[in-house]
């Protein structure tokens, strides 16, 4: 929860002198205890978007959202962002979407602040040494689902701006909220919403500030750049009920046979993808970004110690980079309706659904790649002659996208040079930030290198709350 950088880039924005951020850095270490109950309050709330069951979680979820918000003195909206379609047909009210302003002097530059409070799945059964929802101190690390991604960097920016309502200093520029429930899920009904508030809520808005993403080492990074993704689902439909292996097997021709048969043609063991025109889309490494790869502080023995393999897909720094960051990628995420609890049963699914995603990079259209992902399984599926049937689906298509930072001077944030880095995953709205409102994006890190997003173990450094950008920005401002 680094508010010390959320108060720096509030800073860098305007021409407060170096005193008054003493002050502040002094407030936001004296209130840290604060801060990290307050982190465990929304820990515990379980904003799983991507489980319907927990819906009533993830709307109580926004309504402590609202709540700070309005206890800090902001103008504050809960915008219906409408339902969600359920594969049943069934539909499910959306969490709103909460906008909050601060200040809104003509004179100052605007910043408007996105993140969410939606969280992965998690259950302690699934590797977790303490329970996911209970926020947990060990060695100086908060674990908890959502602590790094991303309610410690929402909150971290809603503390920077109360340190200065505390203080009884004017904020160096009007300050705006929007923080969303459903980005896990690729932010259903919020690509609408910032349509239809194009010309109000983002009409004086001069820079976007996303905090989803994390440095890449020790050294401070800015990110200028994601990668998109394509995620699918491919069905294979067979019989019209599970059969017992042993009555039938032999005498059918089973769905999960035909689906593993045709995952196993998306990529190679070395890693190459082998849907045609995937590879032929991808944008070239420049040379100039083949020279920035080799600076950056990054150590492929000690990246490959923390994932615990034996092996990486490439041994060399700028290779392993370049694949993370700016080459697409397929990954097989799980496969839904085949036997996974413990013990044995000895049963033949009857229908069987795949899911998996590929990694969008510079030049890649998802229309486009769906299109070629399609066409691809559905010729290699036909190639089986069986009598089954396949269905492919994409259910999230998001761009890449560069950000607002790409060739600006890093000595206005940082005592060093920082690394210019870009984040592998993917934040769907923000390319919607830039196409829709045409606004400056900034990609502003505040988790840590090793904070295990979406893993086991998720957690938010207390060196992250506040003195991981301290020093240096006392200087820089």
């Amino acid at each position: 929860m680094n508010i010390g950088a959320s108060l720096s880039i509030l800073l860098v924005l305007s021409t407060v002198h170096a005193f008054q951020y003493n002050q502040l850095a002094q407030y936001v270490d004296e209130h840290q205890e604060e801060y990290v109950e307050a982190l465990r309050d929304w820990v515990a709330v379980e904003s799983d978007s991507s489980n319907v069951l927990r819906r009533p979680e993830l709307h109580r979820m926004m309504e402590m959202v609202a709540q700070k918000l309005q206890q800090m003195g902001g103008a504050v909206e809960s915008v219906d962002v409408g339902d969600q379609e359920l594969p049943d047909r069934q539909t499910l009210a959306l969490p709103k979407v909460v906008t909050a302003r601060f200040g809104s002097d003509p004179n100052k530059h605007t910043l408007c602040v996105y993140g969410h409070v939606d969280v992965q799945p998690a259950k302690l059964e699934d590797g977790w040494a303490t329970e996911p929802f209970n926020l947990t101190e060990i060695n100086g690390n908060l674990y908890g689902r959502g602590a790094s991604d991303n309610k410690a960097p929402v909150l971290a920016w809603m503390h920077a701006v109360e340190a200065y309502q505390k203080l009884s200093m004017a904020l160096p520029v009007n300050v705006k909220f929007i923080i969303e429930g459903m980005e896990e899920t690729g932010s259903n009904g919020l690509e609408a919403m910032i349509l239809a508030q194009k010309d109000t809520f983002f009409s004086d808005v001069d820079y976007i500030v996303v905090s989803d993403c994390g440095w890449l080492s020790r050294r401070p990074a800015i990110t200028y750049g994601t990668r998109g993704n394509c995620y699918f689902l491919a069905e294979v439909h067979g019989p019209k009920q599970d059969l017992h292996s042993g009555v039938y097997g032999g005498t059918v021709i089973e769905p999960m046979i035909d689906l593993i048969g045709i995952l196993d043609t998306l990529i190679s063991p070395s890693g190459k993808i082998l849907i045609p025109g995937i590879q032929e889309a991808v944008a070239p490494l420049s040379d100039d970004e083949w020279r920035m790869y080799q600076d950056i502080e990054f150590d492929v023995d000690d990246y490959k110690n923390k994932i615990g393999v034996s092996r990486l897909m490439y041994s060399n720094k700028v290779d392993l980079l370049a694949h993370k960051w700016r080459y697409p990628t397929v990954s097989i995420h799980g496969i839904e309706g085949a036997f996974s609890d413990p013990g044995t049963k000895t049963v033949i699914p009857s229908k069987v659904c795949a899911k998996f995603s590929i990694r969008q990079v510079p030049n890649m259209d998802p229309t486009v790649v769906e299109k070629k992902v399609s066409d691809h399984l559905h010729s290699v599926f036909s190639k089986r002659q069986s009598p089954n049937t396949l269905k492919v689906s994409m259910v999230i298509g998001a761009k890449p996208m560069d950000s607002y930072f790409i060739g600006r001077k890093p000595n206005k944030f940082f005592s060093v040079d920082p690394d210019f880095i870009r984040e592998g995953g993917t934040i769907p709205i923000s390319r919607t930030f830039q196409d829709v409102t045409g606004k400056s994006i900034i990609m502003l890190p505040i988790g840590g290198f090793d904070d295990g997003l979406h893993s086991q173990n998720e957690k938010m450094s207390r060196f992250d709350l506040s003195d991981h950008f301290l020093p240096s920005y006392v200087y820089s401002c």
